[in-house]
């Protein structure tokens, strides 16, 4: 009876460290995941601010005798102050722009969470000039 017990308390003890070794094989594939949404938030949110901006230098450009640097400005400085910290080096183009429409594209590079990864977004807004009929 006694080899029976020491054998049931040896088939217990192969268990020893199997909880440890699972966390070494899961915990770096979640760490991956949780890097992954983190780099997807920040990309979300630069691609957000830079739309914001560039419907603001549209709605700048397309104003009744608006200059036409108003729009590239307008977006620039949103840009850099709304989306400061979420979109870096901010740039704004005004390419596709005719005399009855206003086309503003900001873009701008996102923060990076995972090292050596670089994300750049682009949002356009194409919006017409307001003109006055009588």
């Amino acid at each position: 009876m006694d080899g029976r017990r020491s054998l049931k308390i040896g088939l217990r003890g192969c268990d020893r460290g199997s909880l440890t070794l699972s966390y070494a094989a899961v915990l770096p594939f979640l760490f991956l995941f949780i890097m992954a949404m983190i780099q997807a938030s920040f990309w979300f949110l630069a691609r957000e601010a830079a739309l914001a901006a560039a419907r603001q230098g549209a709605d700048a450009a397309r104003v009744l005798q608006a200059p036409r640097a108003a729009g590239r400005a307008a977006a620039l400085s949103f840009a850099r102050q709304a989306g400061d910290g979420y979109l870096a080096d901010p740039t704004v183009a005004e390419a596709g722009s005719t005399n009855s429409t206003v086309a503003i594209t900001v873009s701008g590079r996102v923060p990076s969470f995972v090292p050596g990864l670089v994300v750049r977004v682009s949002e356009t807004v194409l919006a017409p000039v307001e003109e006055f009929r009588s």
